[in-house]
């Protein structure tokens, strides 16, 4: 992940929503360099509440790659590192679509989603 496909995320998500944003972030190089370069562009929709520094148990994510790799990914050996990447992409792609899972990520970090909903998988 670069700074330019955070910053590129961070502009498709506003497009689809059409109103400001508040995102949640972790204090890695590349979100913060995407978000100074975004507000340098006057990008005034997105406001962002940083994580603490090492915060694993409020960061979803951190549930996310805990349940794929000791879910999905458990005791899977891949021939080659496509495979591998191809593997990580469909468990974390799957559980996006599973809402209460991805809800019970939330809960555990003690965040609140709102009553907004996930987007339904487009089958």
């Amino acid at each position: 992940m670069r700074t330019r496909d955070v910053m590129r995320y961070l502009r498709q998500l506003h497009r689809l929503h059409r109103r400001p944003l508040v995102v949640v972030l972790d204090r890695l190089n590349v979100h913060r360099s995407a978000v100074r370069r975004l507000h340098e562009r006057g990008a005034s929709w997105l406001d962002v509440e940083w994580l603490p520094a090492y915060a694993p148990d409020l960061n979803p994510v951190e549930a996310l790659w805990s349940h794929a790799k000791y879910s999905a990914l458990a005791n899977f050996v891949p021939d080659d590192v496509d495979q591998l990447y191809d593997a990580v992409i469909q468990a974390v792609g799957d559980v996006h679509f599973r809402q209460p899972l991805m809800q019970s990520f939330f809960h555990a970090a003690k965040l609140h989603l709102g009553t907004a909903q996930l987007p339904r998988r487009e089958e």
